[in-house]
């Protein structure tokens, strides 16, 4: 008997005490989940760079959202004046976060550190500060994007053209081309910012070994350039970047393209369209028709009405969602002004003026 009872009680003390571990172990993932402390994989990056379909987009462009709202203090703020205690239906009702606030506040995702800080280069005045938590990202963003547009890296020349962008250090645009550069196994691949005779000469050289080259380069520069080094390219892609950077007088870049496509006898120029807030970028080929990748869109919204946001063809202030920036804001509207031209294409035309600027920030008073 004495033997049953003391089985009884081990029993009994085995229960009780694998009951408490149990629940314990609730109650310590339902703090983790409360806390954050899981929050590096609620989002799964790697569903970003596979997305197909419209349904798709919009789906992770929710839960994106949701994360955000949940684990960024500055945006959780904004949003929820925006909002006002209701939740947005579609992709056109959630909050874009004004492009200012990077230059003033401090856009990451709570409790992670950053890797690296991109920076602006400041022509305008105070530069915008974008804290990097997840470099990796940023890369995949970029290079998946490049491929898909301009096909294998590794054997294209990759030529810099950036003079003023590599003076600041901390451009994203810099880190990007320098990441091709490396990835390339052209010999010539390099940045040729001040020599532009050498520049010549590479490529020269690579148009008579029929080398695919890629030159990537400020505004200012590539006039620079093609104003004193004229020559006839075949075998050459120019994808000019945008800025005068103060160093020569601003032109429209219809202008722009047409001086460079007679001084290299080029049918047509290519353009990016990036920015230190974001970590994926469109590109124009021809007509200065920009297109973005599957995980980028672009949606206008009314200049003096920045609530009234539409995803069709139309034209007003520019608002992206990059999904690449899952750690920072994915929604933010610019300071840009375009055209929706289609899902996935835009034009651009100018900038909103500081006076709607100021009208925009009215909202926030």
């Amino acid at each position: 008997g004495l033997l049953s009872i003391t089985k009884l009680n081990s029993n009994l003390v085995f229960f009780i005490v694998f009951s408490l571990m149990i629940w314990s172990c609730y109650i310590l993932a339902f703090y983790m989940i409360k806390f954050s402390i899981f929050e590096l994989s609620y989002i799964d990056s790697n569903l970003i760079f596979n997305i197909n379909t419209k349904h798709e987009f919009e789906a992770l462009s929710f839960k994106i959202f949701d994360y955000q709202i949940n684990n960024n203090k500055i945006y959780r703020k904004y949003a929820s004046l925006i909002l006002k205690e209701k939740m947005p239906k579609k992709v056109t009702e959630i909050p874009f976060l004004p492009i200012n606030f990077f230059k003033s506040e401090q856009i990451i995702t709570n409790k992670l550190q950053a890797q690296i800080t991109f920076k602006s280069s400041g022509t305008h005045g105070l530069r915008s500060n974008h804290h990097i938590a997840d470099l990796d990202l940023y890369k995949s963003s970029f290079i998946n994007n490049f491929k898909n547009i301009y096909g294998n890296i590794e054997n294209t020349c990759i030529i810099g053209l950036l003079p003023s962008y590599e003076e600041n250090g901390d451009s994203s645009l810099i880190y990007m081309v320098d990441s091709l550069i490396k990835m390339s196994n052209e010999k010539n691949s390099g940045f040729y910012n001040d020599n532009f005779k050498k520049l010549e000469n590479i490529i020269e050289e690579n148009e008579k070994k029929k080398t695919k080259t890629i030159i990537i380069g400020v505004t200012y520069a590539l006039l620079d350039f093609a104003k004193n080094h004229p020559m006839d390219l075949k075998n050459t892609i120019i994808i000019e970047t945008g800025g005068m950077k103060g160093k020569r007088k601003e032109l429209l870049k219809e202008e722009v393209h047409q001086i460079l496509c007679s001084s290299f006898n080029l049918k047509n120029i290519h353009s990016e369209y990036g920015m230190t807030e974001l970590l994926s970028q469109a590109y124009s080929k021809k007509d200065g028709i920009f297109q973005t990748p599957a995980w980028m869109k672009v949606l206008v919204r009314d200049i003096y009405d920045p609530l009234s946001v539409k995803s069709s063809k139309g034209s007003g202030a520019i608002n992206i969602i990059d999904l690449a920036n899952i750690y920072s804001c994915s929604f933010i509207a610019t300071n840009d002004t375009g055209t929706l031209i289609s899902e996935n294409s835009f034009k651009l035309s100018g900038r909103v003026t500081n006076a709607d600027i100021r009208g925009c920030n009215l909202l926030l008073e």
